[in-house]
């Protein structure tokens, strides 16, 4: 999997992350969320516990669809942003398709509007970290656990109590402890298999022609819905989608 580096927002969210982190380091929440930081199964609190219980779920990252080998993962990063994401969302709705929305931290905090709407519309949550940095495996393990266990707060106060069911790392830069943490809170470790290099804004010609070739690799696709103009990608999935539904494909969710 690709590094996705020099995301347009984040010198927008440096601040908001700066303070959650400092929260966290004076209150002891990595600690006391995380547990052990060296175990591979940190243990659950109550503050951490929204809507139903915690059921740990397997930590290698997940790649393939719960429809099959014809079956398609719609995955959205980055956001919510209060311009991108509406537009997607009406893409995904006009075509009658479920996605992914991996979510930074931050983002969510700042606009839970959108994502009680994701919700709402049948959509799953996913975490991807407070500030979506993407050197996150060459830091502590105390810093990757306020990175993932507040972004799985922030998401699941903003959705109104629904907890992301996964945990993709920014850039993929997972290491086994934050598989385990993640995994340990319900969160399976997420991956891609077609990068459809949206955040590059190629063109909607080349991203689709990208997802078109690369599709045969495995069914989890990677879009965007912030970090910059992304109407190439708003473009790019009102063509694909019914595209791919005409070669028999269908769309489901990354298993669990």
């Amino acid at each position: 999997m690709a590094r996705h580096g020099g995301r347009g927002w984040n010198s927008k969210v440096l601040g908001a992350a700066l303070g959650v982190t400092l929260l966290a380091a004076g209150a002891s929440v990595w600690t006391a969320q995380a547990g052990a930081l060296g175990s591979a199964s940190p243990r659950e609190t109550t503050s951490a516990r929204q809507g139903s219980a915690v059921k740990p779920v397997a930590v290698d990252i997940a790649h393939a669809s719960d429809r099959g080998a014809r079956g398609v993962n719609i995955t959205i990063d980055d956001g919510p942003d209060p311009v991108w994401t509406p537009q997607v969302l009406d893409v995904l709705r006009q075509y009658g398709v479920k996605a992914t929305f991996c979510m930074v931290g931050t983002q969510a905090q700042a606009h839970p509007d959108l994502v009680k709407q994701v919700v709402a519309a049948g959509h799953r949550l996913c975490d991807h970290s407070v500030s979506h940095d993407t050197t996150m495996d060459k830091k502590p393990q105390a810093y990757q656990a306020q990175q993932i266990l507040d972004a799985e707060r922030m998401i699941t106060q903003a959705s109104g109590g629904v907890r992301p069911m996964y945990y993709r790392a920014p850039g993929g830069a997972f290491t086994p402890y934050s598989r385990h943490l993640a995994a340990s809170r319900g969160m399976r470790p997420l991956g891609w298999n077609v990068d459809s290099k949206d955040f590059e804004r190629p063109g909607t010609a080349a991203i689709v022609a990208t997802v078109e070739q690369e599709l045969p690799g495995g069914p989890t696709i990677l879009f965007h819905d912030a970090g910059g103009d992304r109407s190439q990608t708003v473009e790019a999935l009102r063509q694909i989608l019914p595209r791919l539904k005409e070669q028999g494909y269908s769309y489901g969710f990354p298993v669990r």
